[in-house]
C-alpha cells in the first residue's frame, strides 16, 4: 500500500451573525417607557393595591415587551464556518440545522426599504428542499452573500479533487462481466 499523504482541512469559523440589533429598538423604548412611568405614578394611588396593582403590570409589560423579545433575539444565531452553515435556535428547546458548502446551493437576498437603508437583508440558501432555508434580517448581507459564494466554491473544488484522486487509482479487485 502507498504512502498517501492525506491533507485534513481544518474546519475554522468564518462568521457569527445575529439578525440585526435593529429589532431590539422598539423593546428598548417599552422598557425605558414602562420603567419611567412605574417609577413616576408608583406611590401617587391611595390604596397600596393600586400601587401594587401598577408596579405588577409594569412588570408584565416588561416580560412582554422586552424580555421574551430579546432573548428569542439573543437565542437565535446564524455560525458560518469553512465548511458549513449552522443555524441554531431556541431557548428551551434547542434546534441546529447545518448547510455542507461542498453539497451546493443557491444564495438568495431579500431586502425591503429599511432592510436596504441599514445593510442588512433576509438571506435565502436553497439546498434543493422544499422551503429555502431563511437567515433573517442579517447585517451586511451582501459581504455574507460573498462570502458563502466563496466558501461553497472553495469546498466544491476540494471535493471534486477527492473524487478524481480516488476514481483514478486502480481498483484492488478485478471486475470481469458482473462477476469477481
Amino acid at each position: 500500500m502507498p504512502n498517501e499523504t492525506v491533507s485534513v482541512q481544518r474546519e475554522a469559523i468564518v462568521a457569527r451573525v445575529r439578525s440585526h440589533a435593529r429589532a431590539l429598538v422598539f423593546p428598548g423604548i417599552v422598557l425605558v417607557a414602562v420603567a419611567a412611568a412605574v417609577g413616576f405614578y408608583f406611590g401617587s394611588f391611595a390604596e397600596d393595591w393600586q400601587n401594587l396593582a401598577l408596579l405588577t403590570a409594569g412588570l408584565v409589560l416588561i416580560v412582554f415587551a422586552w424580555f421574551l423579545p430579546y432573548f428569542s433575539w439573543l437565542a437565535r444565531n446564524y455560525t458560518i464556518t469553512t465548511r458549513r452553515v449552522v443555524l441554531s435556535s431556541g431557548v428551551f428547546i434547542r434546534v441546529r440545522q447545518e448547510l455542507l458548502h461542498s453539497r451546493g446551493y443557491d444564495v438568495t437576498v431579500r431586502q425591503t426599504w429599511v432592510q436596504r437603508m441599514f445593510g442588512s437583508g433576509d438571506l435565502l440558501i436553497n439546498a434543493g428542499h422544499d422551503y429555502p432555508v431563511v437567515l433573517r434580517d442579517i447585517p451586511s448581507v451582501s459581504l455574507t452573500q460573498a462570502a458563502l459564494h466563496d466558501l461553497m466554491e472553495n469546498n466544491q473544488n476540494v471535493v471534486s479533487m477527492r473524487r478524481q484522486r480516488e476514481e483514478s487509482q486502480p481498483s484492488d479487485e478485478t471486475t470481469v462481466w458482473g462477476t469477481r
